[in-house]
């Protein structure tokens, strides 16, 4: 059995490189809840009957906090409008990182968190064996529909494009559910594909 390690090696490496599967959508939205850092929790049920931007974050990461700038900027846009935004910071500290967090970027809409990885992964359709690369970010329509979701590598998340990008989006929220002349799309990783 000695010759089948190096062969089982090369295919968990090969699992590990791979792009995630593409999480299914359009998909009801299950219930997560959020802490916030005054106790309270926010469930993402909460937000049914409002068009909404879900962001899953690490307080440290740049890309996160870059995110969460462009959020900010569309929330003072949209807000009026009757769009939602929350975001869960999901690293083990981020209980601990949350208020630093919040003093430093202030941002208009609820930051929680959420350390179940489990749940968290469930919620994305993410294979628990693969690495989650962030931010991620979930669009759901006002009936509680997923209609939209990017991980952090995927081109729509790209620095160049990703403001103009989650305001396309917003937009196609606020219209119904769906980015003007689109369908609805899968979009993890890097890969997308159209249902």
């Amino acid at each position: 059995m000695p010759k089948l390690q190096p062969v089982l090696a090369v295919a968990a490496l090969c699992a590990l490189l791979s792009p995630a599967p593409r999480a299914e959508t359009p998909r009801p939205a299950s219930d997560l809840v959020i802490h916030l850092k005054d106790g309270k929790d926010l469930r993402v049920s909460q937000f049914k009957g409002k068009p909404t931007v879900l962001a899953f974050i690490l307080t440290t990461c740049p890309h996160c906090q870059r995110t969460v700038g462009f959020l900010s900027k569309a929330h003072g846009e949209f807000a009026e409008r009757g769009l939602g935004i929350v975001a869960a910071a999901i690293e083990e500290a981020a209980a601990k990182n949350l208020p630093g967090f919040l003093a430093t970027f202030n941002p208009p809409f609820p930051v929680g968190y959420n350390t179940d990885q489990k749940i968290i992964l469930e919620f994305l359709q993410h294979p628990p064996m693969l690495l989650l690369k962030m931010p991620v970010l979930v669009f759901i329509d006002a009936k509680g529909i997923v209609r939209a979701q990017y991980e952090g590598d995927a081109p729509f998340l790209a620095e160049d494009k990703q403001e103009q990008n989650i305001r396309h989006e917003i937009e196609g929220l606020l219209a119904g559910g769906l980015a003007p002349g689109k369908k609805a799309a899968a979009r993890s990783g890097g890969a997308e594909k159209t249902r």
